[in-house]
């Protein structure tokens, strides 16, 4: 009933010329509208970025968090000719911190993924990279090899979304609902080894220099059980960071 009242209302604004002007939208042309308002081509060839802020965490049963940190940070340096959806690429490092206490780190240096605990094989650090990394291909759409379909138009939390499914050259699919209205990714998904992942994002800021389009609330889920929620507070693109950052830590 509330996805009829949204498409009711969007008909009342819209004229016919609007209208056939959103029909008309390919997958292609509405990833390009999201990569403009995103922040255009630096957006696209963004080379590092630095987030910080906090991040809630749920189990798998029960209603109360089962963590909370309040130090919550993340630093990205990326692979401009990625092409694989859903696995690791560039550099990473993540950590969560409570007060004092780390409740945990992740890295990946290029090859090697690391944890607080050591080294992460490599068949477990594929399935784990697999079931997070997939936001970041969008930067790739329209370079050969990647084709975007449109699919049936939906809504989240009330913003009418164009929704394209974007596939890389290996096959790999990811789902990217893209604002109507604003053109914000506010929603991506993609099949994991943990089961249907999706994410939405709210309260959008918009940086200068460069132009960036950042959401400062990403809210993750696994078929369909929240997961987590991250509150982006700090955000710096292409700064310089510390390749040692990424480094596993000594034996």
């Amino acid at each position: 009933m509330y996805r009829l009242l949204i498409m009711m209302w969007m008909v009342l604004i819209w004229s016919p010329v609007d209208l056939q002007a959103q029909s008309d939208l390919s997958g292609s042309g509405i990833l390009a509208l999201a990569r403009e308002a995103a922040g255009g081509d630096g957006w696209a060839n963004v080379k590092s970025l630095s987030l910080s802020g906090r991040a809630i965490f749920y189990g798998p049963e029960g209603h109360e968090p089962r963590s909370i940190a309040d130090d919550y940070r993340m630093w990205r340096v990326f692979d401009p000719d990625r092409t694989i959806s859903h696995g690791a690429d560039g550099k990473v490092r993540i950590i969560a911190r409570s007060g004092a206490k780390t409740l945990f780190e992740v890295g990946f240096d290029g090859q090697t993924t690391w944890t607080e605990r050591g080294i992460v094989p490599k068949a477990e650090a594929d399935k784990f990279w697999a079931s997070n990394f997939g936001f970041g291909i969008i930067r790739q759409a329209g370079k050969p090899g990647f084709t975007a379909t449109r699919l049936a138009d939906d809504a989240i939390a009330g913003h009418a979304l164009y929704m394209v499914q974007l596939t890389d050259p290996e096959g790999g699919e990811t789902l990217f609902g893209i604002d109507q209205q604003s053109h914000a990714i506010r929603m991506m998904g993609f099949r994991t080894p943990k089961g249907w992942h999706h994410r939405t994002y709210d309260d959008f800021v918009t940086l200068e220099n460069p132009r960036w389009l950042q959401a400062r609330h990403v809210t993750l889920y696994y078929d369909g059980r929240k997961s987590n929620e991250v509150f982006w507070t700090d955000t710096r693109v292409n700064g310089e960071i510390d390749a040692g950052l990424f480094e596993p830590p000594a034996e």
